[in-house]
């Protein structure tokens, strides 16, 4: 009697991109230069506040009836903007004009009298440590102008707020400045030179990897003369990236990934990708879900072959994107060709593999040299999501080999048994790791011959990947980790 034949459910690729995440506030930039700013009072804040609004070029009055000496220090600190201090008490004619608006007041009243007359001027208004009254929040800040960042915990968490701009600031190197200024001038230029988005973009992805190889290097002529004939020699059209998303740390993704990502124009990723990864991405690019899951609904390989060459001629940049790595039981190999025979460039940027992400989580070597002469990666499942009939059953008997089988769960059992009946040792050590690298990472230890029963008796769920041999040994690694000890007593 023949195999039955496992039957999918087909379905279409169909696009994911959601709107962001809910925002407790919503982040925005002001431009002061040459407008008038207007601070009431001299609360503890009131200096810091002044500064600010001068170093983003504004004219600022401060009325402060009793300033303090900080206060009375800030004008002849001021490198930008100007300030003007008057040693009296606010009016709301003194609001008239004002762009920006500030009260530093210690009373309650005062200050809800301030913002309700800056208000009707038409100012943007905050209050010193009255977020009630806020229009606007101030948050930490990273300058290294024209590029600033803004960090803000909406109050929650301050010291946190200031622990993420010192990292930030640490990531950000001063001369980022310069070449930040460069791109501001050298905009129009680039603008008049290149009228396709997509020839801006690759002039733009270039100078910001200039900039980060060389941040301390002020930017010239002869680096925008180089960027500009790098980007008329670019080729043009679209192409196709397989790209590896790794098992789904998104920490795991290659820098190449990272690049391919943030190129695309659209992005056909599989379910098994881990969202966080997506994340990556530029906002602008589409996402499209053309999932390939083991026995469930799938979109059929052709429609997806198909999409991925409609889109590549249409001059689109696609990333299929993979879980781990894309020559791993990825399908790799029917894509290429298809683009190949299309016409459309296609290349394949490498990820961390699920057997790899397992082995490094569990601190386990695949190949420790005294249990393990060859490493053999296996597919649990054949087209009809059957064990395979050509296993070469001697190679995984073999003592002295590791074994990982990718798409285990549904023949686990049969290709355990099978490999017994065929000369694996039953107590050869095995396990199975789910959601390898994820947070809900979980694993199930055995031998060859009980495995199948502790697998059905967890209850565990999620992608899995099996693994086989001396090298897993548990015994092996409670001896490595007992010499290691020694040796540090010593």
């Amino acid at each position: 009697m023949s195999k039955p034949t496992l039957m999918r459910t087909p379905r279409e690729p169909r696009e994911t991109r959601a709107g962001l995440e809910p925002l407790a506030v919503l982040p925005v930039f002001v431009p002061l230069q040459g407008k008038r700013a207007v601070l009431a009072g001299s609360g503890g804040g009131a200096p810091w506040k002044v500064k600010l609004l001068a170093a983003a070029g504004a004219l600022v009055d401060v009325y402060a009836p009793e300033p303090s000496e900080e206060l009375r220090a800030v004008p002849g600190e001021i490198v930008s903007g100007a300030v003007t201090l008057h040693e009296r008490a606010w009016t709301p004619e003194d609001l008239w004009g004002a762009a920006f608006a500030i009260g530093a007041m210690e009373d309650e009243r005062d200050c809800v009298a301030f913002v309700a007359a800056a208000r009707a001027a038409g100012a943007i208004v905050n209050a010193v440590d009255r977020p009630h009254l806020c229009d606007v929040k101030f948050g930490a800040i990273v300058n290294r102008s024209p590029l600033v960042v803004g960090i803000s915990t909406e109050g929650a968490a301050p010291v946190f707020g200031q622990t993420v701009r010192a990292r930030v600031e640490g990531m950000l190197p001063r001369g980022f400045s310069a070449w930040v200024a460069a791109a501001r001038d050298w905009r129009e230029q680039v603008t008049a030179r290149f009228h396709g988005f997509s020839d801006r973009r690759f002039f733009w992805e270039r100078f910001t990897e200039r900039a980060f190889a060389e941040p301390d290097r002020e930017p010239g002529a002869a680096d925008l003369a180089d960027l500009l004939g790098d980007t008329e020699a670019a080729p043009r059209g679209g192409a196709v990236a397989l790209v590896g998303a790794g098992p789904g740390d998104a920490e795991l993704l290659t820098l190449k990934a990272l690049r391919a990502l943030r190129n695309a124009d659209v992005i056909l990723y599989d379910d098994l990708v881990a969202p966080a990864i997506l994340d990556y991405a530029r906002r602008e690019a589409r996402t499209m879900l053309v999932g390939k899951t083991g026995h469930g609904p799938s979109c059929r390989q052709d429609d997806i072959n198909a999409l991925m060459v409609q889109l590549a001629r249409s001059g689109k940049q696609v990333v299929r994107l993979k879980s781990g790595d894309p020559l791993v039981f990825g399908r790799a190999g029917e894509e290429i060709e298809a683009c190949r025979a299309a016409g459309i460039p296609v290349t394949v940027v490498p990820g961390v593999s699920a057997a790899q992400g397992a082995a490094a989580t569990l601190g386990v070597s695949l190949t420790h040299r005294d249990a393990a002469r060859r490493l053999q990666f296996v597919t649990g499942h054949d087209r009809r999501g059957q064990l395979p009939d050509d296993i070469n059953w001697g190679a995984l008997a073999d003592p002295s080999v590791t074994t990982v089988v990718y798409m285990p769960k549904r023949t686990l059992r049969a290709l355990l048994e099978r490999a017994v009946a065929e000369g694996l040792a039953p107590a050869t050590p095995a396990l199975v790791v789910f959601n390898a690298t994820r947070p809900n990472q979980a694993s199930v230890r055995g031998s060859a011959a009980d495995l199948a029963d502790r697998i059905e008796a967890s209850g565990l769920e999620g992608p899995a990947i099996l693994m086989v041999g001396e090298a897993l040994s548990e015994a092996r690694a409670a001896a490595l980790a007992s010499e290691a000890s020694a040796r540090m007593a010593v």
